[in-house]
C-alpha cells in the first residue's frame, strides 16, 4: 500500500513537472479564489460575537447563537424569507428556460450576419450597469412621463405608479433581470449545441423530421447534462436575490414586497452598525443555499445521472 501511494505521488509530481506551464496559467485563478474566497472565511466567527470594530474580531465578546436566535424570532423574518424565495423561484421559473429557448432559436438561424446581429443585441444588456437599468425602469414606468403611462393615457386610462404597487414589484424585477441576462446566459447553451453531431440532424432530416422534432429528440437530450448542471447551480443560489436591482427599485410603498435578505443585511449591518447580527443572517442564508445545492445535486444524480459530484 505504501509503495502504491508513493508511486501515485511520483506520477503526479512527474505530471506536474511535464505540464508546469498549464499550472502556471492556473495559478492566478487559484490565488484569486484563495485570497478573496477562503481568507475572508476567517470573519465568519463575527456571526457568533457581539462584534465591536474597536476591539476587533478576537477582542469582541462571544455570544454564541444569540444573533441567530434574534433573527429567527424577528417579526419580519417570514416576510423577508417569503420575498426572497418568492422572487428567486419566480426568476427560476420564468428566467431559466429563456436562455435555452434563445440558444435553440439562434442555432437554427442560417444567415450568419443575422445570427451575429441577434447575438450582439441580446448580449448588450448584460454590459449595462444595474444603476442605468434601474434608471431606465423609472423612466419607462414613471406615472407622469413614462412610456407605458403615456400609452395608457392615449386610450383614456389613468396613469399608474407601477413601482409603488407591491403586487407588481416581483414581476418588474424578474422581467428586467431576464432582459438583462438572457442573452449572456445563452452562451453556454450555444457552445453545448455546437458539439451536437450534425450526422444526427442529417439522418433526422432524411427521415422527414421537423425542426421541432429535431429540437426535442436531438438538441435537448444532447444538452441535457449542461441544463442539469446549471439548474443545480441556480437552485444552490435560491436564497440569493440581486441586491443592487432590488435596493434601487425599493421604496416605502413597495417595501413589503421588495425587502429581501440581501437588502436586510445591508440595512442592519452597515446602516444600523449591527455587524454580528448581519453576519449571522448572511451565514444563515448561505447555509440554506448549501442545503438546497446538496439536495438538488442528489435528486439530479438519481433522476438523470448528471450531477456536480
Amino acid at each position: 500500500m505504501v509503495l502504491s501511494n508513493k508511486s501515485s505521488v511520483e506520477k503526479f509530481l512527474q505530471y506536474m513537472k511535464n505540464s508546469y506551464v498549464l499550472y502556471l496559467f492556473l495559478l492566478p485563478a487559484v490565488a484569486y479564489i484563495f485570497i478573496f474566497n477562503y481568507i475572508p472565511m476567517y470573519g465568519v466567527q463575527i456571526a457568533f460575537k457581539n462584534f465591536k470594530a474597536a476591539r476587533g474580531i478576537w477582542g469582541s465578546p462571544w455570544v454564541g447563537l444569540v444573533n441567530f436566535q434574534k433573527f429567527l424570532s424577528s417579526p419580519d423574518i417570514w416576510n423577508i424569507l417569503g420575498n426572497t424565495v418568492g422572487i428567486s423561484l419566480y426568476s427560476l421559473i420564468v428566467g431559466f428556460p429563456v436562455p435555452i429557448i434563445l440558444a435553440l432559436m439562434l442555432n437554427y438561424i442560417r444567415p450568419l450576419s443575422l445570427k451575429k446581429t441577434i447575438q450582439t443585441v441580446s448580449y448588450a444588456p448584460f454590459f449595462i450597469s444595474t444603476v442605468v437599468i434601474a434608471g431606465l425602469l423609472y423612466l419607462l414606468l414613471s406615472p407622469n412621463a413614462g412610456v407605458l403611462n403615456s400609452f395608457r393615457k392615449s386610450f383614456g386610462l389613468d396613469s399608474v405608479f407601477f413601482l409603488a404597487q407591491p403586487n407588481l414589484f416581483k414581476t418588474i424585477y424578474v422581467l428586467a433581470n431576464v432582459w438583462q441576462n438572457a442573452g449572456w446566459g445563452s452562451i453556454i447553451y450555444i457552445a453545448a449545441l455546437s458539439g451536437v453531431s450534425q450526422e444526427l440532424h442529417e439522418a433526422a432530416i432524411s427521415d422527414g423530421a421537423t425542426k421541432l422534432q429535431r429540437i426535442w429528440h436531438i438538441d435537448l437530450p444532447s444538452i441535457q447534462p449542461t441544463i442539469i448542471i446549471l439548474l443545480i447551480l441556480r437552485i444552490g443560489q435560491i436564497m440569493n436575490v440581486g441586491f443592487e436591482m432590488t435596493y434601487l427599485l425599493q421604496n416605502p410603498m413597495n417595501i413589503n414586497s421588495s425587502e429581501v435578505i440581501a437588502t436586510y443585511v445591508y440595512k442592519v449591518g452597515l446602516l444600523n452598525i449591527q455587524y454580528g447580527y448581519a453576519a449571522a443572517v448572511g451565514l444563515f442564508n448561505n447555509v440554506i443555499n448549501l442545503a438546497f445545492l446538496v439536495f438538488a445535486n442528489r435528486i439530479a444524480k438519481k433522476v438523470t445521472e448528471s450531477s456536480l459530484w
